[in-house]
């Protein structure tokens, strides 16, 4: 009886630990300069996540991950809206879903952001404001 609590202590413990590192690790996403709440598509589904634009690249972290580095990148230079329409996702009303395209290892990649309208301004302003890229978008 005694070991099945030493168990269950340990599993309190490692599940609090992982819940702390996982809110922690949001909470700082949701915190940096040019962040914003978008879902990126991946096949059919739409997992949450926190995109980030920085300097030279467009970051995107999973919601549900405590991994810290991002699960996509995409070089600000190649980086390309190719349409945007309203959103036709169940629970997403307001949102746009935004098409790019980049390259990844020297290949065309396109990809859908699902996104609020403040978050599409910034990330247009974000592309626009590329020295050698004006009128990228529309």
């Amino acid at each position: 009886m005694r070991g099945g609590l030493v168990v269950a202590v340990v599993t309190v413990v490692l599940l609090a630990l992982v819940a702390s590192l996982w809110l922690s690790r949001r909470h700082t996403l949701d915190r940096r300069v040019g962040s914003f709440r978008c879902a990126l598509r991946h096949g059919t589904r739409w997992p949450g996540g926190v995109a980030q634009y920085g300097a030279a690249a467009f970051y995107w972290w999973r919601s549900w991950s405590l991994a810290p580095r991002p699960a996509r990148r995409w070089e600000r230079e190649s980086l390309t809206i190719v349409a945007k329409r309203q959103a036709d996702v169940p629970g997403a009303a307001g949102q746009l879903v935004v098409t790019c395209r980049a390259r990844s290892d020297a290949q065309p990649v396109e990809f859908e952001l699902l996104l609020s309208a403040d978050a599409y301004a910034g990330l247009t302003s974000w592309i626009e404001a590329t020295p050698s890229r004006v009128g990228s978008v529309f």
